[in-house]
């Protein structure tokens, strides 16, 4: 395990982690700040093609996007219909939608297909293709070429793992677990 601490921070995660809603430039400036490149992000981001996000996380892109009560028009009005069909404008926030509608539970090129689609479910997502020409050229490349995906995301794995770890007697591996209560 890593050495970096002795509990989780909520508060200390959700600093450095671009949200849902974030701009491309917000976005951007997170993963600089932690060393690491447009490559990095947009590969990275492909770890959406797992899981699950809550309707409250992307409920603004189908009805209040801009501020001006209508859905985001980066995003497929079809797509976003279906998705007010278990999202409503008020309640539901619990509400898990898959990330990559497509092969939600298998590790592959699906969700850059679905964001040159305009069928990212988050705006974080789906800006890597509409706002920025680089990360636009990037989706494309991932999602026609799986392979150099997966090469890209494991080398940018590795990378982001390699932020400021700390190693030898700095910081501490946990020896003995107590178990806490699960939410």
């Amino acid at each position: 395990g890593r050495r970096d601490s002795r509990d989780a921070s909520l508060s200390g995660s959700n600093n450095n982690i671009p949200a849902p809603n974030n701009t491309f430039q917000t976005i951007l400036t997170k993963f600089k700040l932690q060393g690491l490149d447009i490559v990095d992000l947009v590969a990275l981001s492909g770890s959406h093609t797992i899981g699950n996000a809550r309707c409250t996380s992307f409920r603004q892109r189908l009805y209040n996007q801009a501020g001006n009560g209508k859905p985001d028009y980066t995003l497929d009005q079809s797509y976003a219909a279906h998705l007010r069909t278990h999202c409503p404008k008020s309640g539901g926030d619990q509400n898990l939608f898959f990330l990559d509608f497509v092969s939600p539970v298998k590790f592959d090129n699906s969700y850059f297909k679905n964001l040159l689609a305009y069928k990212g479910l988050l705006s974080s997502d789906e800006v890597l293709f509409t706002k920025n020409a680089e990360s636009r050229e990037l989706v494309k490349t991932y999602a026609y070429n799986q392979e150099l995906f997966f090469q890209q995301f494991a080398k940018s794995m590795i990378k982001m793992g390699n932020i400021s770890p700390l190693t030898g007697y700095k910081g501490e591996i946990r020896k003995y677990c107590r178990k806490v209560n699960a939410y």
